[in-house]
């Protein structure tokens, strides 16, 4: 990944935050042909789990990633607030109209060995954290409990869990840091009036 060092972001933490509020991964991998395929699910972040921590989640049996991937070193992109920024925005421009558009954004990048477990036990416990963690974040009460049992081990029956043991973990939150403060400023009030308020708050966060 391209990286201009004031856009780089390199703290755990801050990573970790944005994977949790975005949990929604593109998985990219080398398919049977040897062609990149990517894939998009919802993955758990397990902090503790390793030196970066680890992801687990789970794809459907008939999808071939499981199988194609198991033991293969796989790519992670975690996609945060992101937006277009006009150069109108910028204070700047009134002494010096040499300025474009661009893009902000926020972005996590992991990559680890990806381990395909086919255990009804480590699923169960697996969707239970998944379900009871986004339950919760809806303002939800459903639970597995609430399905039929033999409708669930139907279901358990057909999904494969994946692990991921993250080994690299970086970031790039390209939030203006290359503009002066005043076209910040600019750029935030942007934002504000638009109602962009998780773009604007990854700014305001990297002030």
């Amino acid at each position: 990944m391209y990286q201009p060092k004031h856009f780089q972001q390199h703290d755990p933490a801050t990573l970790h935050a944005l994977m949790r509020a975005h949990p929604l991964a593109t998985l990219v991998r080398t398919g049977a042909d040897g062609v990149p395929v990517a894939d998009v699910m919802p993955l758990e972040l397990v902090a503790d789990a390793g030196p970066h921590g680890t992801l687990r989640g789970h794809v459907a049996r008939a999808n071939p990633l499981w199988r194609e991937a198991d033991g293969q070193t796989v790519l992670l992109l975690f996609h945060g607030p992101q937006g277009y920024v006009s150069p109108g925005w910028y204070p700047s421009k009134a002494q010096d109209p040499r300025v474009v558009p661009t893009w902000n954004y926020a972005l996590a990048q992991a990559r680890g060995p990806l381990r395909a477990v086919e255990d009804a036990a480590w699923l169960r416990a697996e969707l239970t954290r998944l379900s009871s963690r986004h339950e919760a974040a809806v303002g939800g009460d459903w639970s597995l409990a609430d399905a039929p049992a033999d409708y669930v081990e139907k279901m358990l029956g057909a999904i494969v869990g994946i692990e991921i043991l993250i080994e690299s973990l970086e970031g790039k939150f390209k939030l203006s840091q290359n503009q002066p403060g005043v076209n910040r400023d600019g750029v935030e009030r942007g934002l504000e009036g638009l109602g962009a308020a998780a773009l604007l708050a990854s700014m305001r966060a990297t002030r």
